[in-house]
């Protein structure tokens, strides 16, 4: 990740902007409130956009001089040292119809590289939190990936399909990874990976992830023993295309990649 050590205050401050966004994410989970629509046709709630309002302050009022890219408000000194990354409701469209396998990813950068992640279901109440230096605890308890020795034993999870349409490409790099593995699953976006760090899933793929999508699950994923890094195996930064591919056991990681680089073709 980087040599970089996380220090108590910033994991004190990732927590408190974790309570600060649940609690406002509760309120509204299976209420009516109005939905509406980005100019990527992804949806957006009142909570999503209270969660930041709450979490930007906390962080202005402690930490003025570090940046913010929130997925609702957009960047603040994006080019600071520091940059807190926001995205209150990840897995809007589970969170408006009522399944509580959506989350708040509160991500911290270092000179553009995750060295602070945090996945927090408010519902169920459930938190992982790692960094760099800082293995990966869920609800204050170390947690662990689980043992995989090879792509044809995994649990291979398409995070999410995106919409309004999958690239034929992706698709048949989604076609081959699941053709690989075990088995596969569909959906929980960042749940997916909450699980693969506590040992209930043994690869991750999506594309198309922002920053705010993947910038905090990097450092949870591997502090729980896993690794995580692009679609060409490169590790994850600011400047990331968003193409994602998550393992619980680095054994796999190559084998991976090679499926996705033949699903791919020409185009990677």
């Amino acid at each position: 990740m980087t040599d970089f050590q996380i220090s108590s205050d910033l994991i004190a401050l990732a927590h408190q902007l974790a309570d600060a966004a649940g609690a406002v994410v509760r309120r509204y989970f299976r209420t009516s409130f109005q939905v509406d629509g980005k100019a990527d046709l992804s949806p957006v709630t009142v909570a999503d956009r209270e969660a930041e309002r709450v979490m930007r302050a906390i962080i202005a009022a402690n930490r003025p001089e570090d940046g913010i890219w929130g997925e609702e408000f957009g960047a603040e000194r994006g080019d600071a040292p520091f940059l807190w990354v926001l995205d209150p409701v990840d897995g809007t469209r589970a969170f408006m119809t009522g399944k509580p396998v959506f989350g708040t990813l509160i991500g911290l950068l270092h000179q553009g590289v995750p060295v602070l992640g945090v996945i927090d279901q408010p519902v169920l109440r459930e938190r992982w939190i790692g960094g760099a230096g800082y293995p990966t605890l869920f609800n204050g308890a170390p947690c662990r990936t689980r043992a995989c020795a090879a792509l044809d034993q995994a649990v291979v999870t398409v995070g999410h399909l995106p919409f309004p349409k999958v690239r034929e490409t992706d698709m048949r790099v989604y076609r081959a990874l699941v053709t690989a593995a075990a088995t596969e699953a569909v959906g929980g976006d960042c749940y997916a990976y909450a699980m693969l760090a506590s040992g209930h899933g043994d690869v991750v793929i999506e594309n198309e992830l922002k920053l705010h999508d993947f910038a905090a699950l990097a450092p949870v994923v591997a502090g729980a023993g896993g690794a995580m890094t692009d679609w060409r195996g490169q590790p994850l930064r600011m400047d990331s295309a968003g193409d994602v591919l998550a393992v619980g056991d680095e054994r796999v990681l190559q084998a991976a990649l090679e499926v996705i680089r033949s699903g791919k073709g020409d185009g990677l």
